[in-house]
């Protein structure tokens, strides 16, 4: 067990009166649905597009990966990488070639053959200079890509890539079709055990089993529908109504108890690689000065944080997971001190504080972090004004335009400081100490020399505050408990449904 799940069960030990009252209307959920091998997931985001090379959105690969398209690696539910379109692969000893076995006779949905042209057009969308991806820097270090045969790829590197082969297997690097590589935003066409069926917009996604899969045998659902549900009470009233089977990513915590007490559910929590943080607009005065970024760190109090996520999460001081094996708590960098705070608020010419804006997108745990920030901010002088904001809203205005002061946000995916090396990324952070370092990185494929470089690196965004640095978002995971398969944690954004199944 590990440590978030000890503090999340002490939440869970009431609503012995509530089972009772439910039990009274027990039913068997989705006899239909079961019986005809059926699944309605609930998201509480729509995914603005269908293809993650054209957006960054977790809920885009949430509902593809794994399901719709395929990596030539495949990433598990304990975060591993084994083979995914490529049966194997070979590494030179200097670490800058790959070469890639794909696995005989793969095809698309639409009956096209998946071949090494497909995959060398892939990694050349990403690498290029010109790529538009949001995950393109993963890609930089590909120098080039030759198909040699149908079956073969070999992949050069201009320097050694410690994280390459995770990389590759990530959703980003989905590979696309040749042929239908324009149009899989709307329509995706990829060689997963699903294939795309309707979206009705702000609705619901529909998939269903592909029988030309390689491996159709062992798929035992025939069709999911991915219904986008954002109210926390609307996502209870639909489970206990039976008109959703699952939440992957349950996102009201105050409201666990509740479905923990109707023995029909299991609830079931894992940990996930979402650092949520008050992220930071650094090129924008006056959060461009240090003293200002510091004092804010100095009002943040994470306890407070936490208990609004009811204990589903752990306090965070830099940028990376707790369970990750080069974790360093540096919570302590910055302590709760106010009267500090408004001393370096005071020396930074702003003894009465300021104004900004806290651009929120639409999920739960930044609704609530976002009050609490807010009031907490607001005993240093710090007068936040919220703005609501839709998720392409959001993707827009803050990721992409950098439209903002604040915003609160989990960044969902593993190895994930790379972010704080990208020239343009929405923090705008610049330092060149951090790149030199990451650089180092990258390079060191030796896990032990890379760990010192790994905990340099937090303490670098750590010291320079570049973010508030909040807590690590626990996974709720709320399903029949006639459903097997779902993962319990959630190392990279993902609901892979190819294992799932109903007793």
């Amino acid at each position: 067990m590990t440590a978030v799940t000890r503090r999340q069960l002490a939440g869970l030990m009431g609503g012995a009166s509530a089972a009772a009252m439910l039990a009274k209307g027990a039913w068997a959920q989705s006899p239909a649905r079961a019986k005809d091998g059926g699944l309605v997931l609930g998201m509480s985001l729509e995914p603005p597009v269908l293809d993650p090379n054209l957006n960054a959105a977790a809920a885009v690969r949430e509902v593809t990966y794994l399901n719709i398209y395929e990596s030539l690696g495949r990433i598990d539910s304990k975060g591993n990488v084994g083979p995914g379109l490529a049966s194997s692969w070979k590494v030179s000893e200097d670490g800058t070639e790959y070469v890639f076995t794909l696995r005989p006779g793969l095809k698309y949905h639409d009956g096209e053959p998946c071949d090494s042209a497909d995959v060398k057009f892939t990694l050349d969308r990403l690498s290029a200079p010109n790529a538009t991806a949001p995950a393109k820097s993963l890609y930089a270090s590909i120098a080039s890509v030759e198909a040699p045969n149908a079956t073969t790829v070999r992949v050069k590197l201009k320097n050694p890539d410690s994280f390459f082969v995770y990389n590759i297997a990530l959703g980003d690097a989905a590979i696309m079709g040749r042929k239908s590589a324009e149009t899989n935003g709307t329509k995706p066409v990829g060689t997963g055990p699903f294939m795309f069926k309707e979206r009705k917009e702000g609705d619901s996604i529909t998939l269903v089993k592909w029988p030309g899969y390689r491996d159709a045998a062992s798929i035992k659902l025939n069709t999911v529908v991915f219904k986008v549900t954002k109210d926390p009470a609307a996502q209870v009233n639909a489970l206990l109504a039976g008109d959703i089977d699952a939440f992957g990513g349950f996102q009201a915590p105050e409201l666990v108890n509740r479905v923990r007490a109707d023995g029909r559910f299991a609830v079931v929590i894992g940990s996930t690689e979402g650092e949520t943080i008050l992220a930071t607009n650094n090129g924008k005065a006056p959060m461009n000065d240090l003293r200002v970024r510091q004092a804010i760190a100095h009002a943040i109090d994470r306890e407070e944080l936490v208990a609004g996520e009811n204990g589903f999460a752990i306090p965070i001081g830099s940028h990376c997971a707790p369970h990750n094996p080069a974790y360093v708590d540096l919570t302590k960098t910055y302590p709760l001190d106010l009267a500090k705070a408004k001393k370096l608020l005071a020396d930074a010419g702003h003894p009465n504080g300021f104004s900004a804006s806290l651009k929120l997108p639409p999920v739960g745990y930044a609704q609530r972090s976002g009050e609490i920030i807010a009031a907490q901010l607001g005993k240093i002088g710090i007068k936040l004004s919220i703005t609501q904001l839709q998720w392409p809203q959001w993707l827009s205005e803050v990721f992409r335009e950098r439209n903002y002061d604040f915003t609160i946000v989990a960044h969902t995916e593993a190895n994930d400081l790379d972010r704080y090396a990208r020239e343009g990324y929405y923090w705008n952070y610049n330092s060149q100490a951090f790149r030199d370092n990451w650089n180092a990185v990258v390079r060191e494929t030796d896990p032990a020399r890379r760990l010192p470089l790994l905990q340099k690196a937090q303490k670098i965004i750590a010291d320079d505050a570049v973010n508030g640095f909040l807590f690590q978002l626990g996974k709720i995971g709320v399903w029949n408990k006639n459903l097997v398969g779902m993962w319990e944690n959630s190392p990279t954004p993902a609901v892979d449904l190819s294992a799932v199944s109903w007793k």
